[in-house]
């Protein structure tokens, strides 16, 4: 087989790995279920399409930083979960539960994310001074200004989990 043949007959296998490569990625996403009416999967495209807010907040070297996403509590909306007046009875010992890629997992009580109990922005960032979040945050990232230690600040964040607390008082 000639040289010429070879080298045409390698890129072509080349090119179609980089296809199959490229086929099999993922589009990063963030699923929303348990009680909820109205199961998610958000991507960025359909992140960008809801309500943007932008929050300022030192990231965790401590230098300020401009977050730019979608309020938790926008997300939840879209997911059927009951706010305002409407979130009351077993909603208020509801609570999300937000996981990472790495398993890492954080709570948040739903009063903590609506607007008639607190006028705090817990904002799920894809955008930060401007560009996408740093490839160790990963695509989404929760950002929780003005808390004292950033324990709640979830990196490569892949689903939010609404949950029902379920237990009788003793």
């Amino acid at each position: 087989m000639s040289s010429r043949i070879f080298t045409l007959l390698f890129v072509c296998l080349l090119l179609g790995f980089s296809a199959a490569v490229d086929a099999q990625t993922p589009t990063a996403s963030i699923v929303v279920n348990g009680a909820v009416e109205k199961p998610l999967q958000l991507n960025q495209e359909a992140l960008a399409k809801m309500p943007r807010r932008t929050v300022q907040a030192n990231n965790h070297d401590g230098k300020p930083s401009s977050y730019e996403g979608v309020e938790l509590r926008e997300i939840l909306l879209r997911a059927g979960v009951p706010s305002g007046k409407e979130l009351k009875g077993k909603w208020l010992a509801s609570y999300v539960l937000v996981e990472a890629a790495d398993n890492y997992q954080v709570v948040f009580a739903l009063p903590e994310l609506d607007s008639l109990f607190t006028d705090r922005v817990i904002l799920l960032a894809d955008v930060c001074d401007g560009k996408p979040l740093p490839e160790k945050n990963g695509t989404f990232q929760i950002i929780v200004p003005n808390e004292n230690r950033h324990a709640r600040w979830v990196r490569q964040v892949k689903s939010l989990i609404i949950v029902h607390a379920g237990r009788k008082a003793d």
